[in-house]
């Protein structure tokens, strides 16, 4: 087999040699024209697109998720209930504190009624009855005393009436004391009173761990993560959705160490979807990262941009193609990146001239992914040899052929 290398060796050099020597006339190489132009240095990369705006819906309580509304993609509102937790136990617990509370203020009813209040009534209006009397009795004793005084009335008949008026003063105060004793009982009133209060309590705790149960959204947006379903159990605070503002989107765009130079604020980007052929989504870098991380085998920084996503066709989660425009020079002077060639670590390209290749020793500027722009070595229309497998060589008889 040695043999078959060797041969095809110098089938090989037999080749060159008379491409380069037995061909009649000069060698047909491509070249292209160096011209000047819009340049726009672009740095591409990937990244992978969040909602600028989202928030979590969670779990209100520990317990299983009974029901559950909504799907992806759907648009919710703040505050929306999307779901609801079991509730059989809440439930119960409302019903319990409910007859706790009206048990309570049975026994408010009962003790501000008192435990005689009819026998109180009636005792009210013999202690008035009795009061008539005894002021009317006083009023005779006050006449008897004058006529007394006059003679017109005798001591026995004073003396009599002044007992009579005793009596009634003293009916008066035993009524009145009597009635005292049947009065309600204050201290068994204030505490059937705090029961009621500690009752209502209870219940208004109940049924906001009712109210609980529901499953609520935090913010308005679209559904964009949805991990559960109904009958899960789920932890207090558990996540069982992702809730967003798709319209603008944020753009982690990772950026290789060595490349970071070329990111500041406010660049353009641009972002292309696999899934989307043709699709262009606009952004801008927004915050250069804080520090480096590592992402496999690469060194990176997170850049952050924001996405314009108005017809939110964008979806969050997706891995997008991010090409930064870094730099853009106006008149620039460009040469296609393919005709420059690395000869003793210096950049050169090959230029026709009086139909023989010249090397020119070029230095550069920014560069796109096809075309780089040329600060020195080069003129606005040179012809730039392209690659080809033709060996160059200074002074090597050429046809240009355009491409």
């Amino acid at each position: 087999m040695k043999w078959i290398a060797v041969g095809g060796a110098v089938l090989a050099a037999a080749g060159l040699a008379y491409w380069t020597l037995g061909r009649s006339g000069p060698a047909v190489v491509p070249f292209a024209k160096v011209s000047r132009g819009r340049l726009v240095s672009t740095l591409g990369t990937n990244a992978r697109i969040e909602p600028m705006d989202w928030a979590v819906v969670r779990a209100p309580m520990a317990g299983k998720l009974a029901t559950l509304s909504i799907a992806l993609g759907d648009t919710v509102r703040a505050g929306q209930a999307v779901g609801a937790m079991d509730a059989a136990a809440a439930r119960a617990a409302v019903v319990q504190a409910e007859a706790a509370l009206e048990q309570a203020r049975a026994g408010l009813a009962a003790a501000e009624r008192g435990p005689a209040r009819q026998l109180v009534a009636e005792l009210e209006g013999e202690l008035a009855t009795a009061r008539v009397e005894g002021e009317q009795a006083r009023r005779r004793v006050k006449n008897l005393e004058a006529l007394v005084a006059s003679q017109a009335a005798t001591r026995l008949e004073l003396e009599q009436a002044q007992d009579r008026a005793a009596l009634a003063e003293a009916r008066v105060e035993a009524l009145r004391k009597r009635r005292l004793t049947l009065e309600l009982d204050r201290p068994a009133v204030d505490s059937a009173r705090a029961r009621v209060k500690e009752a209502e309590s209870v219940l208004a705790v109940a049924r906001a761990a009712l109210a609980r149960t529901a499953v609520v959204s935090p913010m308005a947006g679209t559904v964009y993560s949805l991990e559960v379903k109904p009958g899960a159990v789920m932890e207090n605070g558990a996540a069982i959705a992702e809730v967003g503002r798709l319209e603008e989107l944020r753009a982690i765009v990772a950026v290789d160490e060595p490349e970071m130079g070329r990111v500041a604020v406010g660049m353009p980007v641009e972002f292309t979807w696999d899934a989307q052929p043709g699709r262009k989504w606009a952004g801008r870098v927004e915050k250069m990262p804080a520090r480096i991380v590592a992402s496999g085998s690469r060194q990176v920084g997170e850049v952050v941009c924001r996405v314009e996503n108005a017809d939110r066709t964008l979806p969050a989660g997706a891995n997008v193609n991010a090409t930064i425009l870094s730099k853009t020079v106006e008149g620039a002077l460009i040469a296609p990146k393919e005709a420059l060639r690395r000869e003793n670590g210096l950049t050169v390209a090959y230029v026709a001239a009086a139909g023989k290749l010249q090397r020119r020793v070029l230095k550069t500027g920014v560069s796109s992914i096809t075309h780089v722009e040329v600060l020195d070595g080069l003129k606005e229309g040179d012809l730039v040899a392209l690659p080809t497998e033709l060996p160059f060589s200074e002074g090597l008889a050429v046809t240009p052929e355009a491409r």
